[in-house]
């Protein structure tokens, strides 16, 4: 059909190069096994009690650092405290080299508070990049508030002088934004705040979108990014992979780990950036993703929620993975929304064990057979014509077809084709007719979708029921628009064939 709508297929919707930045398979030969089984019952086991041994070393000290302060955020911390902080720095590098970190390669220069009051860290994909903190002089964190009331870890918090945030603060996000300007602003006598902008571990074959934390403030900033170089990667953990306890076994069970930290150059942000922090945080990124020679994706920490809730629903944990920012900016659509279309996707799709609707699970969700109309409504969905339908394809077909073709006045002539001497109301008989035309439905399937249409079983349907059932399932409107164009050119056709046929005549 030469005239029918058309989904946007420019660049900005398409797939990412890389298709699924929360996955990491750890493949491990015969001789890594080998290695790991001896080092479990050697190696592993002093590693792990010394390292434990020296957090409580250093829970002790920054007690002692943290004794006659009421409220560490006021003032950096001075004089024989600050000692102290130094100490820690050194246990934490210590137990760096105990978890197998022998000698951290680091390249570029380290830039002082003054010149950089933030940390930009890159990419984040594991809990271990955490200990990259000792390499830089313990800068400053933000953390939830929280955290200070974890046992020992919130002490160690706490002599990090965080900047807190508070989910039930409505104006936290502003006195974060306040009080990081305020540190920037001190010349260099607060440490740096570490931010990891990513928000949410990686596989590193990718960076994905940078949150705004590190960038709202509109200072200088200074992009490290890190390279894990260590074969078999047994550092990364992501959200399909080697657990919490997996990574941390098997990378104890290293003989030696290999870690690159590289400093890249001042980021002084211009006025432009300045007033618009996305725009800064994505400029960063192209920088940092040039020095690691990586893509970079649209993908969020709201990917991983939808693909949580994928699996409640039964689906592949991939089927959520949408680059939910992309979406969001182009489509204009919300979490919620996107969240609600999440859960009917799967009410479609789960009569089939593969990822995707076919034509067949699109006719058994609407209560109809294969037909053209379906089938051409189908192909409007079917973004890359590969006979399936994933979520991200379902997505765009919603926002840019069925959902605008579900309006009322759709609807008000899709009910006026049926309502025969506009009688305010549609009869079994004068919807099998037009369905059975339309679409090749059985007297049978159309005596059910009456049904499930008329739930008074009065005999008829009214303009609300039938508009209610509408907006439950918006397809059969654009179904009904496809039908209407598909009849239109059939008629023109027709029409254009009888013309001729009149010429020849004559």
């Amino acid at each position: 059909m030469s005239d029918r709508p058309k989904i946007p297929r420019q660049e900005s919707l398409m797939m990412p190069l890389v298709r699924n930045p929360f996955v990491h398979k750890l493949d491990l030969t015969v001789g890594d096994k080998i290695r790991i089984a001896i080092c479990t019952v050697t190696l592993f086991p002093i590693r792990l009690i010394l390292i434990l041994m020296f957090l409580l070393i250093a829970w002790l000290l920054a007690l002692v650092a943290l004794l006659g302060i009421k409220d560490e955020l006021k003032e950096p911390l001075s004089g024989w405290r600050r000692v102290i902080k130094r100490v820690l720095v050194q246990i934490g590098r210590f137990q760096f080299f105990l978890m197998g970190f022998h000698f951290v390669k680091f390249k570029g220069k380290h830039a002082p508070a003054s010149k950089a009051p933030i940390l930009c860290v890159s990419p984040h994909s594991t809990y271990i990049d955490s200990l990259m903190m000792f390499c830089v002089g313990l800068p400053s964190v933000v953390s939830k508030e929280g955290n200070i009331g974890i046992p020992v870890f919130g002490t160690l918090v706490r002599i990090l002088q965080p900047v807190f945030v508070s989910r039930n603060d409505p104006n936290s996000r502003q006195n974060t934004i306040k009080e990081i300007k305020r540190r920037a602003q001190s010349g260099g006598k607060w440490p740096q705040v570490i931010i990891f902008p990513e928000g949410t571990c990686t596989n590193r074959s990718c960076l994905i979108s940078f949150k705004g934390g590190a960038f709202y403030p509109g200072v200088a900033v200074q992009p490290v990014v890190l390279r894990y170089l260590t074969v078999p990667d047994t550092v990364t953990w992501t959200w399909e992979g080697p657990g919490a306890y997996k990574v941390l076994w098997l990378t104890l069970c290293n003989l030696n780990n290999k870690l690159e930290v590289e400093f890249l150059p001042v980021y002084k942000p211009s006025e432009e950036e300045i007033k618009d922090p996305k725009l800064f945080a994505r400029n960063v990124r192209a920088v940092m993703a040039e020095a690691l020679n990586v893509p970079v994706t649209d993908h969020t920490y709201e990917d991983t929620r939808l693909m949580l809730q994928a699996t409640k629903t039964g689906l592949p944990l991939s089927a959520g993975l949408v680059e939910f920012q992309k979406i969001r900016t182009k489509l204009g659509v919300t979490f919620d929304s996107v969240g609600n279309l999440l859960d009917k996707y799967a009410e479609i799709a789960k009569s089939d064990s593969d990822e995707g609707i076919d034509l067949e699970d699109f006719a058994r969700y609407l209560d109809l057979p294969v037909s053209p109309a379906l089938k051409e409504m189908f192909q409007l969905y079917d973004r890359d014509g590969t006979g399936k339908i994933d979520f991200r394809e379902y997505i765009i077909g919603c926002s840019l077809l069925t959902q605008p073709a579900n309006s009322e006045e759709t609807i008000q002539l899709a009910f006026q084709m049926f309502d025969e001497g506009d009688k305010g109301y549609i009869s079994q008989q004068e919807l099998t007719q037009i369905l059975h035309n339309a679409f090749g439905m059985t007297d049978t399937d159309v005596a059910k979708l009456f049904h499930n249409i008329d739930q008074e079983d009065s005999g008829k349907i009214t303009y609300e029921q039938f508009k209610s059932y509408a907006e439950k399932k918006p397809e059969y409107a654009m179904l009904f628009k496809t039908y209407q164009q598909m009849n239109a050119v059939k008629e023109a056709t027709n029409e254009q064939q009888q013309q001729g046929d009149k010429v020849k005549a004559e």
